[in-house]
């Protein structure tokens, strides 16, 4: 069966791109300005979460084709949704900023490695999905047990999601380049596998 062999299909790949775009754009915000405050830092976080959550969720319901994989993915974007709401609308200083990344970060760093993990041997994209479920479940501990001030705070934040979003822009472009001409429309640019 096509679905046991490839999780997604083969434009999957714009999945890791589009994710990727979307963690640099916060992560420019937060390299560009010199307001590491934890309100700058929710309301960055906050911001992206809800775009990301709700386009990557809208992504991964048309594109991932395992039911229990794109499960995990909608699970991970309703999280991601929810957390940046919270961000963006409960007053809170830098303990809350910790707790809610934290919290977030664990929630969906975990669904996305046991997603990698579930599909591992079945598709490419699964080395990527663990590591990016390792990257966050890393940034979940960080957040958790290491004392933060704002500023290392925020600019740790801002390192997470620059490489998140190069690693996603890698391994997305990764597995586009590798589609072979069989899993893919026969007329799709782009198709053929590079050298």
């Amino acid at each position: 069966m096509a679905i046991a062999a490839a999780p997604e299909g083969a434009r999957y790949w714009v999945v890791p791109v589009v994710r990727g775009i979307l963690a640099l754009v916060p992560a420019a915000a937060i390299t560009f300005s010199q307001n590491h405050s934890p309100v700058f830092g929710l309301f960055v976080f906050g911001l992206w979460a809800v775009v990301s959550g709700l386009v990557t969720g809208a992504l991964s319901m048309r594109f991932t084709e395992d039911r229990g994989i794109r499960s995990f993915f909608v699970i991970a974007a309703v999280v991601t949704v929810a957390a940046g709401l919270l961000a963006l609308t409960v007053p809170g200083g830098l303990p809350f900023l910790l707790y809610l990344v934290s919290v977030w970060a664990a929630v969906t760093g975990i669904l996305e490695l046991f997603a990698g993990l579930r599909a591992r041997g079945r598709t490419p994209a699964a080395r990527d999905w663990i590591a990016a479920g390792a990257f966050t479940a890393i940034l979940a501990l960080v957040f958790l047990l290491i004392p933060l001030d704002a500023v290392t705070a925020v600019g740790l934040l801002g390192g997470y999601l620059v490489i998140l979003g190069v690693y996603l822009l890698i391994g997305g472009f990764s597995l586009k380049w590798a589609t072979s001409p069989a899993d893919a429309a026969p007329d799709a640019p782009g198709t053929e596998p590079t050298s």
